[in-house]
């Protein structure tokens, strides 16, 4: 696992900030808006919040953008996307492998093709005559 991945998860890790996340899914919020909504779910101080935050934005779960003097936080995509590729990973461990099995696959199908001599039509074997076989 991956560093940042492991940040990703440890962030999940608490229910805080799995909550401030599905406030953010749904839309931009400030970080007054995030604060009161925290509040009446649990005691936490507004430095508390902030700190939840700040552990979300390190992981690269929520970005910030400032407006004026307000803060507004948006879940980060990008995060989300690396725990999802990490877990379908569990989930389907060949899965990594399938193009790349799939170009070999090509290349072996294109080797058992009767290779064709340059400009002849022949195959390379039937260019080279009945010698070429044999030896």
């Amino acid at each position: 696992m991956s560093a940042t991945v492991a940040r990703i998860f440890e962030a999940l890790g608490d229910p805080v900030r799995r909550y401030i996340l599905e406030l953010v899914a749904a839309d931009e919020q400030s970080a007054g808006t995030i604060v009161a909504a925290v509040q009446q779910r649990a005691a936490i101080s507004q430095p508390g919040v902030s700190q939840h935050l700040k552990v979300l934005r390190d992981a690269g779960l929520v970005s910030v953008r400032a407006e004026g003097t307000r803060r507004l936080y948006l879940l980060d995509r990008s995060g989300l996307d690396a725990a999802c590729l990490w877990l379908t990973r569990l989930a389907d461990p060949i899965e990594q492998f399938a193009q790349p099995l799939d170009a070999l696959a090509t290349e072996i199908a294109r080797g058992k093709r009767p290779r064709r001599a340059a400009n002849s039509g022949q195959s390379v074997e039937e260019a080279a005559g009945p010698d070429a076989r044999h030896a």
